[in-house]
């Protein structure tokens, strides 16, 4: 990963929202061993796989050893009352794996998810925000437009200097997972239907993560209750919002 030159006051110091999935917890990792002094942010928002992903969570970062790695820090942000009967928030009607890209879209997810780090960084005096979007994401609170204007609205609004980053902006799924080969990738959780503790195998979210460690040439460690066939691939992979 190319080094991140912050242009932010506090450039070295970064909060990197993670959400256990690859492209957030390589992230984290690779700032890290940049010299860094990274802390974890994990949202809650009360959607279904919260619990099982954030047991990874802790699984991954305890396998990191790095300085200036701070410890995880988790805020709530509950979307129930707003998303009402959405799949992500009852377990129903979740995404399959042949479904449409489009059908795993979180409304707002980034919207609501850089407003709450945004006021976490400014009374913590840090001046960077990372994200783990991906090259080619489709969606409209992703785009660096939308990543500008709120890092201007948000720097007004709260007298602090914020800086949004987004170092893996021009890879995908398969070349992070190639950048994170050395890392504990079966550590890293992306089901949007976990069954126990592990992944379904059945979601979009599964075969995503499948296709790419297959396009990576990396082995896929990760343990799935089934392993369905992925030979009905809808159009191209979909990068995570915030994964």
């Amino acid at each position: 990963m190319t080094a991140v030159n912050s242009r932010g006051l506090n450039n070295r110091r970064a909060c990197v929202l993670i959400s256990g999935g690859l492209d957030s917890c390589v992230l984290l990792a690779c700032l890290a061993e940049q010299g860094w002094e990274i802390t974890p942010l994990y949202i809650k928002a009360g959607l279904v796989w919260e619990r099982v992903e954030l047991k990874w969570i802790r699984r991954f970062l305890a396998r990191l050893d790095h300085f200036g790695l701070k410890p995880l820090r988790q805020l709530s942000l509950p979307v129930q009352d707003t998303y009402h009967s959405h799949w992500s928030t009852t377990g129903h009607a979740v995404p399959g794996t042949h479904t449409d890209d489009s059908a795993v879209y979180l409304p707002g997810r980034n919207l609501l998810l850089l407003s709450k780090a945004a006021v976490y960084c400014a009374l913590n005096r840090i001046g960077v925000i990372a994200l783990g979007l991906l090259k080619g994401n489709p969606f409209p609170d992703a785009t660096p437009d939308f990543l500008r204007g709120f890092e201007r609205l948000a720097s007004g609004a709260l007298a602090h200097p914020l800086e949004i980053v987004t170092p893996f902006s021009n890879l995908s799924k398969a070349e992070v997972i190639d950048l994170g080969r050395d890392l504990p990738l079966e550590l890293t959780f992306s089901c949007i239907c976990p069954v126990g503790e592990i992944h379904c195998g059945d979601c979009n979210k599964c075969a995503e993560r499948r296709r790419s460690f297959a396009e990576a040439g990396v082995t896929d460690r990760t343990d799935y209750h089934r392993l369905p066939g992925l030979e009905a691939q809808p159009g191209s992979v979909r990068p995570d919002q915030v994964d």
